[in-house]
């Protein structure tokens, strides 16, 4: 007799598996670690702030 036919939603059976079922862990990825991320923008971030700031003062304050 042959098999039922699965929806395709549903994993088939397998023969001869005798792993059991677990959940993985998610694979984070370049998230796993998201404070380095938070850290190296906001450093960006207060670099380009401080040259604007820069070129700011030096127009509004006279150099002697």
């Amino acid at each position: 007799m042959t098999e039922p036919l699965s929806r395709p939603t549903e994993t088939p059976p397998v023969e001869g598996s005798i792993a059991e079922a677990h959940e993985e862990r998610p694979d984070g990825g370049v998230w796993e670690h998201p404070y380095f991320w938070l850290l190296l923008v906001v450093t960006g971030s207060v670099l380009i702030a401080g040259l604007f700031l820069l070129r700011f003062l030096d127009l509004v304050v006279p150099v002697f």
